[in-house]
């Protein structure tokens, strides 16, 4: 049997952190240009922004972002950041990333939710004058924060109209706000009439994973889950809702305790729409090669399947048409 190069298969990726993907060493210039102290030693900076293998809690994970938000302060930064994430990626043949940030957590020294978006926008955009890599922005809503202040940012991103910025996502703490807590922030989204993605099932409560269903919204970050609630699934497959899965950030927090807990395998055969994904490349020490020589030695995953899986995430991905027309051709020429 021939060994698989993970590396040069062709990628798609849904579901990547912008702060929690950043490189060491740009980590390392972003602290140089806000004039922050870090440790000189590489491992000891890497043990502050990677999670431990094994965390109590998807609280204990979050707590490594907090180690990068002075960075990401300025235009500069989040341009540098956004350019680094998607080179990253174009760098293991992913072919299309959607890179997704929360506006907030950059809006500590006076930035506006506009320019936080036009940086990213503008990082990406030279990865992809680079690379040849799509690379598109998500904004996130901080399902924790103030409503009234989240509901302003929600807005004030709806204002921009940049072909680079293409959803919206709501992330942070899911066990404490689940989607009815913030039911009219998803409502307010879903009246802007662009797509949106949505964290739910990765903190053992199936009612959050149902109720995101019962919302109308078709895809699913993480949705872990599943692997124990037979009739969530077939509801999941019902209404055509597609999973961002992310094995290595899922075993981390204990959203699945063991790989057995993982709903891989079942969404699988029960024909569930699955992407494979990072969630953070440096919290938690990953990339899309890694994900993939992980399904093949866990679930005995194959070439076939990685090709299916990018396929569904090209197709459920908030691309252009055009552009979802470029990546499929893209990916079969890829993997044929």
């Amino acid at each position: 049997m021939t060994a698989i190069d993970f590396h040069k298969l062709a990628k798609i990726e849904l579901h990547c952190h912008l702060d929690g993907s950043l490189s060491l060493s740009t980590i390392r210039h972003l602290a140089e240009l806000a004039q922050i102290d870090l440790p000189e030693d590489d491992e000891e900076l890497k043990q502050h922004v990677t999670a431990p293998v094994t965390c109590e809690s998807l609280l204990e994970y979050l707590e490594s972002f907090d180690y990068i938000r002075p960075l990401l302060q300025t235009n500069e930064a989040l341009t540098i950041a956004a350019y680094d994430v998607a080179k990253q990626a174009a760098l293991e043949n992913v072919i299309y990333i959607e890179v997704r940030f929360a506006p907030e957590l950059s809006m500590d020294k006076g930035l506006t939710v506009t320019e936080t978006i036009d940086a990213v926008c503008q990082g990406l955009r030279q990865a992809q004058e680079e690379f040849g890599i799509i690379a598109k922005a998500l904004v996130c809503g901080m399902r924790q924060s103030d409503q009234s202040l989240t509901a302003r940012i929600l807005d004030e991103a709806n204002q921009v109209r940049d072909s680079d910025f293409v959803g919206f996502d709501f992330a942070g703490d899911e066990l404490n706000y689940g989607p009815a807590a913030i039911k009219p922030l998803i409502e307010q989204v879903k009246s802007y009439n662009r797509p949106m993605t949505f964290h739910a099932g990765e903190c053992g409560c199936p009612a959050f994973l149902a109720e995101s269903i019962a919302m109308g919204i078709k895809r699913n970050g993480h949705a872990t889950i599943l692997a124990q609630e037979p009739e969530l699934l077939d509801e999941f497959v019902e209404n055509g809702v597609t999973g961002e899965l992310c094995l290595t950030s899922n075993l981390q927090t204990k959203a699945a305790v063991t790989v057995n807990d993982f709903p891989y395998l079942k969404m699988k055969a029960a024909g569930a729409n699955i992407t494979i994904n990072t969630d953070n490349r440096t919290v938690s020490d990953t990339n899309l090669t890694k994900e993939y020589e992980l399904y093949h030695k866990y679930f005995d995953s194959t070439v076939q399947d990685f090709y299916a899986h990018n396929k569904t995430a090209i197709e459920a991905s908030f691309a252009s048409d055009e552009e979802k027309e470029e990546l499929l051709a893209r990916l079969a020429k890829a993997y044929s």
